[in-house]
């Protein structure tokens, strides 16, 4: 009985010692995987850096864009206001000559029917 009680336990020994192998085997894989995301994590870190860096840059371009887009709007309108001040004064004018050419035209008219 003590032979079969020490193979038992041999056995059981045996089958322990090949478990803590197994053991080891998925803890040393499960240390690799580990490994692996802690470099995968630190890169997504530094990708979301970069990105947050991209979207500022992006966002700070955006801002002068529309700050220039605004500038030129404001720009235009008054430019059109003086071009239309322009016109209003040319067709002023291109009235007065022709009222002054009008006048003339009377002038010489009466002087040739003299």
């Amino acid at each position: 009985m003590v032979e079969g009680d020490l193979e038992r336990a041999e056995e059981r020994a045996e089958a322990g010692e090949s478990k803590i192998v197994d053991l080891e085997e998925e803890l040393r894989q499960i240390g690799e995987n580990l490994k692996a995301l802690e470099v995968a994590e630190e890169k997504a870190q530094q990708r979301e850096e970069e990105y947050k860096k991209q979207i500022k840059s992006l966002m700070d371009r955006l801002k002068s864009a529309e700050a220039r887009a605004e500038y030129g709007e404001k720009t235009v309108q008054k430019l059109n206001l003086r071009v239309d001040s322009i016109i209003t004064d040319l067709v002023a004018e291109k009235m007065k000559t022709q009222n002054v050419n009008d006048e003339l035209d009377q002038t010489f008219e009466l002087f040739v029917a003299h």
